[in-house]
């Protein structure tokens, strides 16, 4: 039986490994992962029970300097989750400076009177000297209830952070039903999948402007799951990229987001991918929501 709750924000600057964090904490993955920064662009809600206890993890947007209306979205995503939740984890890289965004995340955190622990991720690429430079350092500028050195990649040091964790969990109801790992829909899975195995396979300024639309999912009584889909992109002259010669990038794209939803759904999946145009989409309020990214209050 659950007794104990903790819902925690995972927060950080792009690229810092939050998503893979997230994934790690939970156990299975909820969360695409690229080497790309503003990967991650909607809140994802990843759960984990361990014992007596249930851990809500909720994956943010990397705090960045928004240049549209979608980068304004993720920001405030980030602001807005830091203040729902029982405690947050500030991830950081093992670097020996306090940048513009883990200050402004830290000064969130003091304002909302949060719990706060620190990880340092990525400690498999720094000296055991440079890592305790970058403790020494975090620990001046906050009263964090614990800081964390760790390899989200591996797990290295997990153990470590699941028990400053469970720490600040509360006496509470379960929050979320057994079994379950994620809120978000199979439908919103899928086009995250989709998008992911884009950016893993295209590079430069594409990805940042592609966006994914379920249009049809039909499930036949054979098993199969008959699913199109839209890859969406911000210029004509991106359209050819993403097809590639003679369509093997999109085949490329294809094949391994086929072989990934197959494993979510458990059955044989026909995936037909199309690439589309919509033109500045993301400084589109309209466009910005019909992709999923809705208004906050």
């Amino acid at each position: 039986m659950i007794e104990k709750t903790g819902v925690f924000s995972v927060v950080g600057r792009p690229n810092v490994g939050k998503s893979t964090l997230t994934n790690a904490l939970c156990g299975v993955k909820v969360a695409i992962v690229s080497n790309k920064p503003q990967t991650t662009r909607n809140r994802i809600t990843g759960v984990r029970n361990q014992g007596d206890l249930q851990m809500v993890f909720l994956d943010t947007p990397g705090l960045h300097k928004a240049k549209n209306a979608l980068g304004d979205y993720m920001v405030k995503i980030v602001n807005q989750t830091v203040a729902e939740v029982d405690a947050a984890i500030l991830l950081v890289e093992p670097v020996a400076r306090v940048g513009i965004p883990e200050q402004m995340l830290i000064q969130r955190v003091k304002e909302e009177n949060l719990p706060c622990v620190l990880v340092i991720n990525k400690i498999d690429m720094v000296k055991k000297e440079e890592l305790l430079e970058t403790m020494a350092l975090y620990g001046q500028t906050h009263d964090f209830a614990a800081i964390v050195p760790l390899c989200a990649r591996d797990g290295q040091g997990m153990d470590g952070l699941l028990e400053e964790l469970a720490k600040l969990c509360i006496p509470s109801p379960q929050l979320f039903p057994d079994g379950m790992v994620s809120d978000q829909p199979e439908r919103q899975l899928i086009a995250e999948i989709i998008r992911e195995k884009a950016l893993q396979k295209l590079d430069k300024e594409v990805p940042h402007g592609l966006a994914v639309e379920i249009e049809r999912w039909q499930e036949r009584e054979d098993g199969l799951s008959e699913i199109n889909a839209a890859i969406y992109c911000e210029r004509k002259s991106h359209k050819g990229i993403v097809i590639g010669k003679h369509g093997a990038m999109l085949k490329e794209i294809g094949a391994a987001a086929r072989y990934e939803i197959q494993r979510l759904l458990g059955g044989k999946v026909y995936l037909e991918l199309w690439v589309k145009v919509k033109e500045d989409w993301r400084n589109n309020p309209n466009q910005i929501r019909n992709f999923g990214y809705e208004d906050l209050q």
